[in-house]
């Protein structure tokens, strides 16, 4: 089986995102060990982006959005369980929640004005890998479009969030406990169910004019949505789950 050798001389800093205070010369790899890695050439590595937050320098104190933006002050990942025991890094889980610091001046419609659908102060939860994280006073901020916000919620229960834009907010229904024949299922056999029962909905989307459209479902309705789409949440009388009007494949009864 062929094989390649990476060593410290054949990675280079040129290809990484340069940024102020450091040069690809300041970049240093050890000289000392070679990592051997069987059948993968080393050329594979020159593509290889390392995505971190964006540090603002401390002589900036303030940021304002542009557009449709929203500036948000991430909240801290848990590091314990209920229980009280500590999490590590990798168990922690990733926040999808913050509070709103500035907002943009918002965007034309057509003829029409919109006004970002939020406001400083509210709490709010994102969707994830969406916007630009930024180091910003000490803090993890992100900036990103008011469509990425899911809905507000001010707090800590999950069935209160009020949803935005064409969101809709959904109990899950319980998994199955039994096979069609009767069968017991265990935890790890039991399906993850895409029905649930519709608990909000957002005001909908904008047409082309900027006027708001409302949403085909309604709360009460139980329906049944697409696999893997929008966002899990864990809430004290079970599982939810947020998405867009068109994630929602149809309404049962």
């Amino acid at each position: 089986m062929a094989s390649a050798q990476l060593t410290a001389s054949s990675i280079s800093a040129r290809n990484l995102p340069s940024f102020e205070g450091l040069r690809p010369s300041a970049a240093k790899f050890a000289s000392a060990g070679q990592v051997k890695l069987a059948g993968i050439n080393h050329r594979s590595f020159r593509g290889l982006v390392v995505k971190a937050a964006t540090v603002v320098a401390p002589k900036y104190t303030n940021i304002k959005p542009l557009g449709d933006r929203v500036l948000l002050k991430i909240k801290t990942a848990e590091e314990k369980t209920e229980g009280g025991i500590l999490l590590p890094t990798t168990a922690q889980t990733k926040p999808q929640g913050g509070e709103v610091v500035a907002v943009g001046e918002g965007r034309t419609v057509g003829k029409s004005k919109v006004d970002v659908s939020v406001k400083a102060g509210a709490q709010v939860v994102y969707s994830k890998y969406a916007g630009t994280e930024l180091e910003f006073n000490g803090s993890k901020h992100l900036i990103l479009k008011d469509d990425d916000i899911v809905g507000i919620l001010e707090t800590d229960d999950v069935k209160d969030l009020k949803p935005l834009n064409d969101r809709v907010l959904i109990k899950v229904a319980e998994a199955e406990e039994k096979t069609a024949g009767g069968l017991l299922l265990t935890e790890a056999n039991k399906e993850k169910p895409s029905v649930g029962t519709v608990i909000a909905v957002g005001p909908g989307p904008l047409d082309e004019v900027g006027n708001r459209k409302p949403l085909s479902v309604n709360p009460g309705n139980t329906v049944l949505y697409s696999k893997y789409a929008g966002n899990d949440f864990k809430g004290k009388d079970g599982d939810y789950i947020a998405l867009r009007a068109s994630d929602v494949i149809a309404v049962l009864s």
